[in-house]
């Protein structure tokens, strides 16, 4: 094993060590936490190590970028599951549906109209997360917190959508507490599985 591999490989180890510790210390159970490494703006050779110490999670920001590195790291690499962390225009929903198992991103009907077509049309069923915008950052996307159970509705009852949960990203300069203090209501409103 190189030195960068097994230096990668200690540092995966630490941060699903510290994750483990977190989970524990809310009542959770570490086996229901999953990482997802965020490889956006990193190529393929600074991937493959993480991939070499066994991790398979990862996290896109852009279509066009997953397309041009992932299809090469899945052929060497089995069992990667692809993240669209990103925004999503629904002009890209094909490739998405195609590329990715997950995207965090459904932030309006568009979106996830044009999702639930290319879905069909793929024979393909996503893991699926509206994006709420807590803070309402006029320079974030998602939808606003008293928005999202329309949209919800909308995804489920009007497209049939599975939804898995909510993509939150609090305000950098506020307590995120403050942002998450609403979601075992919604949780059991919603009939989200953790």
């Amino acid at each position: 094993m190189s030195e960068n591999s097994e230096t990668t490989q200690a540092h995966l180890a630490d941060v699903l060590s510290r994750l483990g510790a977190a989970a524990k210390a809310t009542g959770r159970d570490p086996e229901s936490v999953r990482l997802v490494a965020v490889s956006k703006t990193f190529g393929p050779e600074a991937v493959a190590p993480v991939l070499d110490a066994g991790h398979r999670i990862f996290g896109e920001n852009r279509v066009q970028e997953a397309r041009a590195k992932w299809p090469s790291l899945r052929d060497r690499w089995p069992g990667i599951e692809l993240h669209l962390i990103g925004a999503l225009q629904s002009n890209k929903a094909r490739d998405a549906v195609e590329l990715f198992d997950a995207i965090h991103s459904i932030d309006r009907a568009r979106i996830a109209e044009a999702v639930a077509q290319e879905m069909a049309r793929q024979g393909r069923r996503l893991q699926l997360f509206i994006q709420v915008n807590t803070g309402e950052e006029p320079q974030k996307a998602g939808v606003n917190p008293g928005e999202a159970g329309a949209l919800l509705r909308t995804c489920r009852e009007g497209l049939g959508l599975d939804i898995a949960g909510l993509m939150c990203i609090p305000p950098h300069d506020e307590e995120p507490a403050v942002h998450f203090a609403f979601w075992p209501s919604w949780r059991a409103s919603w009939a989200f599985t953790p």
